[in-house]
């Protein structure tokens, strides 16, 4: 019997990132690839895949992706709406890389401090900064969430993040820095700081980072110039900048990458996993020792 994933993205053109990780896993023989996917779509492609197969075969999964992770989350509730009785199968969401990054490097984070009682910042609302929220309060953190400072806009009009106004409807701590000395305020204080912003944006200037003596480690998710970060360098694994370690984008890739095919191999291993941001989180934390 082959091994068949069925790969559900919500953007036009399915992932190619997303389909060479899952050959590269080893496990998938074959690779339904549908794009532009729509939550009504989906109770159809899921059920005239598993109605081949006898109930409970773990040799079908579904994966599901693209560039937007709400999107994603809807189709995901779809997959899961689509089983009844014992007619299901194992599923994942990763839509942007948001949960393979998040869990990976909250437990990278893991092996270097203790978390409980731990202040975090999360600087940026993007996708996986809202994930790795999650997980540090769930594992005990205090964790708050800034926005940009309006200030590093110039004469740009400030636009609320989306981020911001979804981690405010979870119920996340979230503050709205004007400029970078009310940044610094809030950050004294927080022993873990995140830059979890677009692209393209520096989030966190070296006059900022390096003046607040509680800070004592700081990840970035950004690779791309400028960094999240600056002064530090996306191949940082726990550099030390005068008592301040950083982790940075490129050496959170690594183990991402083998956090990412992991998983894919799980979804294998029974029919009934559900791999959200606290699955792929139990996964990452049995892989970074």
């Amino acid at each position: 019997m082959k091994k068949i994933l069925i790969q559900l993205d919500t953007d036009e053109h399915p992932s190619t990132f997303d389909s060479m990780v899952a050959y590269d896993s080893g496990v998938p023989d074959e690779l339904l690839r549908y794009g532009g996917i729509e939550p009504d779509a989906v109770g159809g492609l899921v059920q005239s895949a598993y109605f081949t197969r006898a109930p409970g075969d773990p040799n079908l999964a579904v994966w599901v992706g693209g560039s937007s992770v709400a999107a994603g989350e809807e189709v995901l509730e779809a997959v899961k709406k689509s089983f009844f009785g014992p007619f299901h199968v194992s599923a994942m969401l990763d839509s942007n890389g948001c949960n393979t990054t998040a869990a990976t490097t909250v437990a990278m984070l893991a092996r270097e401090i203790d978390f409980d009682g731990r202040r975090v910042v999360i600087v940026g609302a993007g996708a996986v900064g809202l994930r790795a929220a999650k997980i540090l309060v769930d594992e005990g953190c205090d964790v708050s969430i800034s926005g940009i400072p309006a200030s590093r806009f110039g004469d740009k009009p400030y636009r609320r993040a989306r981020g911001l106004t979804t981690a405010e409807e979870r119920g996340m701590k979230i503050v709205e820095p004007d400029d970078d000395e009310e940044l610094k305020k809030l950050l004294d204080g927080a022993t873990l700081v995140l830059a979890a912003g677009p692209a393209g944006v520096e989030l966190l200037p070296e006059s900022v980072w390096r003046e607040v003596d509680s800070i004592e480690v700081l990840a970035d998710f950004n690779a791309a110039d400028p960094l999240g970060i600056e002064g530090t360098s996306a191949q940082d694994e726990f550099k030390d900048y005068d008592g301040k370690k950083v982790l940075g984008a490129l050496a959170i890739g690594g183990p991402k990458m083998k956090v990412h095919q992991a998983c894919i191999k799980r979804l294998f291993e029974t029919s009934d996993a559900i791999l959200d941001v606290d699955g792929v989180y139990e996964i990452a934390k049995e892989l970074v020792t």
